[in-house]
């Protein structure tokens, strides 16, 4: 298969980055890793062996990067502060750099790009959905993780607001809130163990408050949050979305 891994360094992270990308042609698709995890989680972990016929027939192309704002928020080694900054740095580079990046290595300065992500990769594609509908034009967030206010400890600050699509989206008007009403919010789930598809509903809610398409697929309570249910899910979606 055919593949890409670019570094650099990204002032606005402030630390060396890496986008590695999978495939050749097709819609190109943003697939944020889990909390902890680096650009090649997802194939380490074989989503994108189960991504390869889409991948293959030249349908999509699927880039990466490490989780680095989400790997701030559950290592615990830090304050609410400062991961707070950092995933609105995360966003900033995610947009100003990677963007641009994939519109250049697929060779369009005005392609829709794709973002999907399981866990924090899930609050992760719907966050840069949400902020950049000019650039991004559908998030799959599957078994997401969307309320990261627990790790607050009682600091709420502008950066984490700006951040948190939660928390921000009630407030939001506006051309922005206008383009995100043309965009689509996938919330696939299981009940399995370890998932709370509660936190699908409760951003459902609030994406449908404010008139933005979405939808919640419950997988029942055979699908736990774990990579085998991300395995399913994703092909599924990508063959219908992309």
């Amino acid at each position: 298969m055919n593949k890409d891994i670019t570094r650099w360094y990204s002032p606005r992270v402030e630390q060396y980055v890496q986008l590695v990308r999978w495939g050749h042609f097709g819609t190109p698709v943003l697939l944020f890793p889990t909390a902890g995890g680096d650009a090649e989680e997802i194939e380490r972990f074989h989503l994108i062996g189960a991504l390869s016929p889409l991948i293959e027939a030249g349908r999509i192309k699927v880039y990466s990067t490490d989780s680095l704002a989400g790997a701030a928020w559950f290592a615990g080694e830090h304050s609410a502060a400062y991961c707070s900054r950092l995933q609105n740095c995360f966003d900033a580079f995610i947009y100003a750099e990677v963007a641009p990046a994939i519109r250049n290595d697929c060779a369009s300065h005005d392609i829709e790009i794709i973002t999907a992500g399981a866990s924090i990769g899930a609050f992760n594609a719907v966050a840069t959905l949400c902020r950049h509908p000019d650039a991004f034009r559908l998030a799959i967030a599957m078994s997401g993780t969307f309320d990261l206010s627990k790790y607050l400890e009682g600091s709420f600050n502008n950066d984490f607001y700006f951040s948190s699509p939660l928390h921000y989206l009630p407030d939001l008007e506006g051309p922005q809130l206008e383009m995100l009403r043309q965009r689509l919010v996938l919330l696939p789930s299981g009940e399995g163990d370890y998932e709370d598809i509660g936190q699908s509903w409760r951003l459902a809610q609030v994406l449908g408050a404010k008139g933005i398409p979405n939808r919640v697929d419950s997988w029942g309570p055979e699908w736990r949050h774990d990579w085998e249910t991300w395995r399913a899910m994703l092909p599924q979606y990508l063959d219908e979305f992309a």
